[in-house]
């Protein structure tokens, strides 16, 4: 724990519980010490984070679910109903997938991402409880679901470009750059799925997705228009923020 204290690590005494739990002996746990000193992300060295009550394999790369995401989750929660036909876009390892699947087991619930390490662990984290597909956006849906999902959520990459060296090295030496640069700023991957969502959502239907506190101003005239009616929810305690774009 001491280590891991003066490396940085803010919640130490937590972080040496879950090394402990998860080193096989001591030589092993004395290999995850030096790695989570070095910098590596805890995610990756255990394969796994708690989000939401569940615990979501994660593997080195994929994008890490921030607890301040729980916000996306109850929104869709109080969005959809409960046999709502969900779609997790840009879902890195499906942990908004999973929880919302778990919370409302009668939904239909699908994930897509284009990167596969991230299919591989979506496919982990939502088997048995829905379908995961591979590309870019909505590309590699069925033409089926054209117009028929009632919820598309989607934490998609919103950090501005020049932004990202001021992240925790953790995020920014660790999680591939696609999964946190949104661009100039941070808007371009909101702004490709805002104008898409309407083709792919039923009637009434809405789409969710997180932003930074600078951005709501400029989201909420991209939601606009793209033909959806936005408001904006807050979580000041977790630090998150969404918009959330309706249409009828």
């Amino acid at each position: 724990m001491a280590r891991l204290r003066a490396a940085g690590c803010v919640f130490a005494e937590d972080e040496a519980r879950i090394l402990i739990d998860a080193a096989d002996d001591e030589i092993g746990l004395e290999q995850l010490v030096v790695r989570r000193v070095a910098g590596e992300p805890l995610e990756y060295i255990v394969g796994g984070t708690e989000f939401g009550g569940l615990m979501i394999a994660v593997a080195p790369g994929v994008f890490v679910p921030r607890q301040r995401s729980l916000l996306l989750v109850e929104t869709v929660i109080d969005v959809a109903g409960p046999t709502a036909r969900i779609l997790d876009l840009c879902c890195g390892s499906a942990a908004l997938a999973a929880v919302v699947a778990d919370r409302l087991p009668d939904a239909t619930v699908a994930a897509a991402d284009i990167d596969p390490i991230a299919v591989a662990c979506a496919e982990l984290n939502l088997a048995g409880r829905g379908q995961v597909y591979r590309g870019d956006l909505f590309s590699p849906l069925p033409s089926a679901l054209r117009g028929a999902l009632d919820v598309v959520v989607c934490n998609a990459p919103y950090v501005p470009t020049a932004a990202i060296a001021t992240m925790p090295p953790e995020a920014r030496d660790h999680e591939r750059r696609a999964t946190l640069d949104g661009g100039e700023d941070g808007l371009d991957l909101l702004r490709r799925v805002a104008v898409a969502a309407p083709h792919w959502l039923s009637r009434p239907g809405h789409l969710v997705m997180e932003i930074g506190d600078s951005q709501v101003d400029s989201a909420t005239t991209i939601f606009s228009d793209a033909g959806f009616t936005p408001t904006i929810r807050t979580d000041r305690e977790r630090g998150a923020i969404a918009v959330v774009g309706s249409v009828d």
